[in-house]
């Protein structure tokens, strides 16, 4: 079974996220990258792409020069799918023109700026049967895994409550002014899209609830606040939540949390039972059924799920984090991938978020944002399910 031959759009130098996506979708020794347009400025992307032992003949200016170059080789040699991880302003014109010329997308997140921009491609998907993952990786964690096979199988009851947190303390001050890249893009409206914080990390959080409850939202009551005098989006977000069939919900979304790492965390609450997970402390989920003592379930362990295990690579005691979440998704996008490619249906559903998360995504930024302008206390969130082009819409 050969390697699958990724291309790259961004992730060059001075690149975080980049560099994440290269190390995990290498780990499992399925994916090799053969391809790039590594950066906004040709000279950049490709010193970057040498530095990263790029071919010159695939070490591509731009990524429109990536896509031409790769369409004029024979199909038995072009890339296999493309990783996109610019900042967000891009994601829509690569992944759109990547799409519709045939190519399988793993895109980060946000997906897009607008909901418009999301409906288009999450048609333009659908109509070519491309593979599309968008890499919320905290999905990616097996204790995640477990928490989501442990309420949707009923083991809490009936979800009362959600409680989600996602805290940094990186951007108290104006980091964007100092020269920080990281910093300048994300707090730039023209490259990050309409929310700061809330779409950085927010949408994480939110991604984080769905994929565990299954919950819908229904409802939101938004407070965003740009404490950092000079900043363009907003920093610290709160907000109260309501799903659809009566659960509650509070999100708190803050980079401006002094002293705070990435502290990710989830509680969840019915009527059987709760649970809690730590994005810090991964390999561990704590759940407390009602009148019983609390247990702490544990990583790599065989009492998990079928889920929790296939996404784990260590024995027990043997720590796995945030690589192991991000190649997680890669491995599962793989498996699509070929399956695609050779014509069959997988054995099983694939296990990522899909570009339908990206684009419930990006409704969600919309909704919040919107209400924090408001003066009304609630603003319905509700998110209707694309339907094919011409067909009537319906609920989620």
């Amino acid at each position: 079974m050969r390697k699958l031959r990724m291309g790259m759009v961004g992730g060059g130098e001075g690149s975080f996220i980049g560099a994440v996506h290269r190390r995990a979708a290498a780990l499992d020794g399925q994916i090799e990258l053969v391809a790039g347009a590594l950066s906004s400025t040709p000279e950049k992307a490709r010193r970057s792409g040498r530095a990263l032992g790029l071919s010159e003949e695939r070490n591509y200016a731009s990524w429109e020069e990536m896509l031409e170059g790769e369409l004029a080789l024979p199909e038995e040699e072009r890339i296999d799918f493309v990783s996109i991880v610019t900042p967000n302003h891009m994601h829509f014109p690569v992944a759109r023109a990547f799409v519709e010329a045939g190519f399988d997308v793993v895109c980060d997140k946000p997906l897009v700026h607008t909901s418009e921009q999301a409906l288009e491609l999450v048609r333009a998907v659908e109509k070519a049967g491309t593979i599309f993952c968008v890499t919320y990786n905290y999905t990616g964690y097996p204790m995640v895994k477990q928490a989501r096979h442990m309420v949707r199988s009923g083991m809490l009851g009936e979800v009362r409550k959600v409680i989600v947190e996602y805290s940094q303390g990186w951007l108290v001050r104006r980091l964007e002014e100092a020269g920080d890249k990281q910093a300048a893009w994300r707090t730039d409206p023209a490259l990050a899209g309409a929310a700061g914080a809330m779409g950085d990390i927010g949408s994480h959080a939110e991604n984080l609830v769905a994929t565990v409850t299954g919950l819908e939202i229904s409802a939101v009551c938004a407070d965003l606040t740009t404490f950092v005098d000079g900043r363009r989006l907003d920093d610290d977000g709160n907000l109260l939540v309501r799903y659809a069939g009566g659960a509650k919900g509070v999100m708190i979304s803050s980079q401006i949390s002094t002293g705070e790492e990435n502290n990710l965390s989830l509680r969840v609450y019915g009527t059987e039972g709760g649970l809690q997970w730590r994005q810090e402390e991964p390999n561990h989920l704590l759940f407390a059924p009602f009148g019983k003592p609390l247990q702490i379930l544990r990583r790599g362990n065989p009492y998990l799920c079928e889920e929790a295990r296939r996404a784990t690579r260590l024995p027990a005691g043997h720590p796995e984090a945030f690589i192991e979440a991000f190649a997680n998704l890669y491995l599962e996008a793989a498996a699509a991938i070929r399956a695609r490619r050779e014509g069959r249906i997988p054995k099983r559903p694939p296990d990522f978020p899909t570009v339908r998360d990206g684009a419930r995504g990006v409704h969600f930024i919309e909704k919040v944002v919107e209400s924090s302008r408001s003066e009304r206390k609630w603003t319905d969130a509700r998110w209707e399910t694309p339907q094919p082009e011409g067909a009537e819409a319906s609920g989620p």
